[in-house]
């Protein structure tokens, strides 16, 4: 029998820090409640999986009809709750346990807590009003959002990141001393100048959404043309002190469209030797269906961490992945 004085049975959040969360909880529900959104439960287990390739899905084997399957741990309740939104046509939010493999941080941990949910017929101007009440409730005080776009995010460095060349990105990315390559991906680059010198400085002074990204990062999302006539998604992500906080589309419910986009990826990860994930034809199928609407995901540690100013996530979890 392993000595007690060997392995810590505490938690890594203190008790007040866990009141404190489960008050946060309370007042989300009642927030959806009294707007008449529906609380929904799908599987945390499914036999399809997230082809996104910056995302690595946990793979699970269990047993059915006597034989052996593999299947994967929910990166996001996105592709089921679809599902009850094409079938059920109504507003609906959910708040479970989501796991991205090969995550761990001061900000990331495998498994997490993720709040999502789907407004049939809201625009994304709808849902940044009510992710602002929302917001607004949990920090208990009035808070106001800025608006900024992805091309304007990158002023300070002088790129367009719609129309700069890759050469231009790593000569920046050199000038401040970042030495990775992404090669010929263009948004790796994109992604690496945004995460290393954009990122660590939004919602500083005031919450941001930054909107009009690259249509590389449109996932789910529609794409649109801006202002300046370049093809981008419709989709927005909430930033409060250097943290991504919630990150919402408009949503895709386009079928073919959206097989085409998860078979791509599928030709990406390949190339880069990652696994190919099986595609969910329950959501292809049920997309022709599904009313339009915006829907976002919110990380709810994070927002934690934030409204309570915590310094890791280790302090929002109760028991992180390495001690659970």
């Amino acid at each position: 029998m392993l000595a007690a004085h060997n392995m810590s049975y505490k938690p890594t959040q203190t008790l007040a820090q866990a009141q404190s969360r489960a008050a946060m909880l309370f007042a989300i529900r009642q927030f959806f409640a009294d707007k008449g959104v529906m609380e929904v439960t799908t599987p945390i287990l499914s036999h399809a999986g997230n082809t996104d390739t910056f995302i690595e899905s946990v793979a699970v084997h269990f047993h059915q009809s006597g034989k052996l399957a593999t299947g994967y741990l929910h990166t996001s309740p996105e592709f089921a709750m679809k599902r009850l939104l094409a079938a059920w046509q109504v507003p609906m939010y959910q708040i479970c346990q989501v796991f991205r493999d090969n995550e761990r941080g001061t900000k990331h941990n495998i498994e997490f807590t993720m709040l999502e949910w789907y407004r049939p017929h809201f625009s994304l101007d709808d849902l940044t009003e009510e992710l602002r009440q929302l917001i607004s409730i949990v920090m208990d005080k009035p808070i106001a959002f800025k608006k900024l776009s992805y091309a304007d995010s990158f002023s300070p460095l002088d790129i367009h990141p719609h129309r700069d060349s890759i050469e231009s990105f790593k000569a920046c990315a050199i000038a401040h001393d970042i030495h990775l390559d992404m090669a010929d991906d263009r948004q790796g680059w994109l992604d690496l100048l945004f995460s290393h010198l954009i990122e660590p400085d939004l919602g500083k002074d005031m919450p941001t959404l930054v909107v009009d990204y690259p249509l590389a990062t449109a996932a789910l999302a529609k794409a649109e043309l801006d202002t300046d006539g370049c093809l981008v998604a419709k989709r927005f992500e909430l930033y409060i002190d250097g943290i991504e906080i919630a990150n919402a589309y408009d949503e895709l419910a386009d079928g073919d469209e959206l097989f085409a986009r998860f078979t791509a990826d599928n030709a990406q990860r390949q190339q880069l030797s990652l696994p190919i994930m099986p595609i969910d034809k329950h959501l292809i199928a049920a997309c022709d269906q599904m009313p339009p609407c915006s829907g976002i995901a919110l990380g709810v540690d994070r927002l934690l961490m934030v409204r309570d100013r915590l310094p890791s996530i280790d302090h929002a979890i109760a028991i992180t992945t390495d001690k659970a």
